[in-house]
């Protein structure tokens, strides 16, 4: 834990970013106390609401660590959103102060208080008290809101220790729970206002490990970077693989032999996409199922999905999966259907903020709970994801699931990406349309990626058409906005199914 960590390893790094911030564990554990004593004596109160709107930089984990200290909770905003997204977010959590990059803090709300990163920051937290926070004092956590590429975001509060000593337990054990175990260097090449990027480095940077922060990602620094820096552990999305994966040979030569653990789960991933992950870079990819509300439901290494390809793993400790079919009935294995968490032995384990309505949409009964991905559950207990409920298509009466045309198509070697969604079609109801975006310097003949996809797929998931994009509308987190891609195909229609 930082407070353990800053007492034996004072001068372990343990922020290092791109705009050249170095902070040792000593440093860390000083400033985010300084910052968590200002916030309270500038009128946040403990229990209240914190917000930044920033890019990866050293300062959001300093912010993230003194909310917990100081009994506050922090709510990363993603800088991509429209300003009238971000007031959304921002008056919905009751935020009391945003923290922000000089070029986003135009986005915040003018009545809420705004700090910039600089000397305003540092002023502040220069001028906290450096009294450490007492263990049984009240504890924060991170408050996400969830993308909002189909919506308005959605806040998520999960329940966590009323007390900071058992917060930063939890912290601990969690990241054991993924791998995240302390060690050496933790690469952040994701944008660490996503639960997953932030909430995973924050867990290894709990057990000791040294954040080395990416401003943003790019497929050839990160590999110059892990071979340079040593790094031990990092978290990628499948689109980062890809990218990775289509880089020259030049840029691939990289000795990258320090990595232990790539961890990945916030997308579905093609299987030919992580064999050649594992092939490139060994059995150290760790897939989990999980989401911000909840946390990591599953979780699968290697060596098993090697003997079980798909799979997202077996449940972990406390929770159970099960798939149901539309009357709420259990399904037998193999069968899809909706997917089930249930948590015997702890509390309710989230509720969306401010929408009682939507929390209780998301439970079956108490501790059973699902956030709409549908999937099965085989004879051995092995989960597999099909698709999100919401993304279905229903051609002909038959569904069909996007992310298993996806990966189809991304087997492609000219694929870099790829979308696939529902379109209108009078005799079938909807047909299946493909968005692609080709690597640099590679074109493909539509008639050929749909020959191509029918030669791995069934007859009803082959996609009718083609459509090419320059790049896919991608949040840096790897989610996409599908609305900007389907909805054009939807106007004039009274339904969008």
């Amino acid at each position: 834990m930082p407070v353990d960590i800053a007492l034996i390893h004072p001068e372990r790094p343990a922020l290092i970013d791109d705009l050249g911030t170095t902070v040792t564990f000593a440093e860390l554990l000083e400033r985010a106390t300084r910052l968590g004593r200002a916030m309270q004596a500038t009128g946040v109160p403990v229990g209240g609401h914190v917000g930044t709107l920033t890019e990866n930089r050293a300062e959001f984990f300093e912010l993230y660590l003194a909310s917990m200290l100081s009994g506050i909770w922090f709510v990363p905003i993603n800088g991509l959103l429209a300003p009238s997204e971000v007031g959304y977010v921002a008056r919905d959590a009751d935020l009391t102060m945003i923290f922000a990059e000089d070029d986003l803090a135009s986005l915040a709300p003018d009545d809420i208080t705004t700090i910039c990163f600089g000397d305003a920051y540092e002023a502040m937290v220069a001028g906290g008290d450096p009294t450490p926070f007492a263990l049984d004092a009240p504890a924060g956590s991170r408050f996400s809101y969830t993308s909002g590429t189909t919506g308005h975001p959605k806040g998520v509060k999960r329940a966590i220790p009323a007390a900071l000593d058992g917060m930063l337990a939890v912290q601990r054990n969690a990241g054991h729970d993924v791998a995240m175990t302390g060690e050496g260097v933790h690469l952040v090449a994701g944008p660490a206002y996503h639960a997953a990027v932030g909430g995973f480095a924050f867990f290894d940077l709990c057990n000791g490990a040294t954040l080395r922060i990416m401003r943003r990602f790019d497929a050839a620094r990160t590999l110059e970077l892990i071979e340079q820096e040593q790094v031990r552990r990092t978290h990628l999305v499948p689109t980062m693989m890809v990218r990775m994966l289509r880089l020259n040979e030049s840029a691939r030569l990289r000795d990258l032999s320090s990595l232990d653990v790539v961890l990945h789960g916030a997308a579905p991933i093609a299987p030919a996409v992580k064999r050649q992950m594992i092939d490139w870079l060994g059995p150290i990819l760790v897939e989990y199922w999980g989401t911000s509300e909840a946390g990591v439901f599953t979780r699968v290494d290697s060596a098993d999905w090697l003997a079980h390809p798909g799979t997202v793993g077996r449940p972990v400790p406390g929770f159970e999966v099960f798939a149901v079919d539309e009357d709420g009935a259990r399904l037998a294995p193999g069968k899809v259907g909706r997917l089930f968490c249930h948590t015997p032995n702890k509390p309710e384990p989230f509720a969306y903020w401010n929408a009682p309505e939507k929390t209780a949409s998301s439970y079956l009964r108490p501790r059973v709970f699902t956030l709409g991905d549908m999937g099965h559950v085989d004879s051995e207990g092995w989960i597999f994801l099909a698709d999100r409920a919401t993304n279905m298509i229903i051609t002909g009466g038959v569904n069909v699931y996007p992310a298993e045309v996806e990966q189809a198509l991304l087997e492609h070697p000219a694929v870099v990406d790829v979308a696939v969604f529902g379109i209108p079609d009078e005799e079938w109801g909807e047909q299946v349309k493909a968005a692609v975006e080709f690597a640099a310097g590679e074109t493909v003949a539509d008639t050929e990626l749909i020959n191509f996809a029918r030669e791995r797929l069934g007859r009803h998931k082959v996609p009718r058409s083609i459509d090419v994009h320059e790049s896919l509308p991608r949040q840096p987190n790897g989610k996409l906005y599908l609305s900007s891609l389907r909805d054009p195909y939807w106007e004039g229609h009274d339904r969008k199914i």
